[in-house]
């Protein structure tokens, strides 16, 4: 039985600078490193692995077909915010709020696509 997605694999031109500025701007911490690939995980244990990626990454939009962002929530939305403001995050949208949930989606340093979010009342855990 299926339990949960231990890991997303992001193909990255630097694993090592990668996976230290996931690190020091994101707070994640190294939990595995192997000749191919970094383990990084967030303090609520969800991880990415970063391996090395092969060829020229294509041209993407935040609605090009595929996985397009990862959503990392916090607890402070605006310490959040300020800590990115201060590390000179790139970030591709303003902060928005709907229905009470905040968020503001940036780039890590190799264009992939992430948001803060910080929910007002957490999704069902079913319907």
């Amino acid at each position: 039985m299926i339990t949960g997605i231990e890991h997303t694999a992001i193909a990255s031109t630097d694993i090592a600078a990668l996976a230290d500025w996931y690190v020091e701007t994101l707070g994640f911490e190294i939990n595995y490193k192997s000749a191919g690939a970094i383990f990084v995980r967030a303090e609520n244990g969800t991880m990415l692995e970063l391996i090395h990626s092969e060829g020229e990454r294509p041209a993407t939009t935040m609605k090009t077909p595929g996985i397009r962002h990862l959503a990392l929530t916090v607890s402070d939305f605006d310490t959040a915010f300020v800590r990115l403001t201060a590390k000179s995050v790139h970030f591709i949208t303003e902060p928005m709020e709907s229905k009470g949930n905040r968020v503001v989606f940036f780039t890590d340093p190799e264009g992939n696509i992430l948001h803060l979010l910080q929910r007002a009342t957490p999704l069902p855990e079913r319907l």
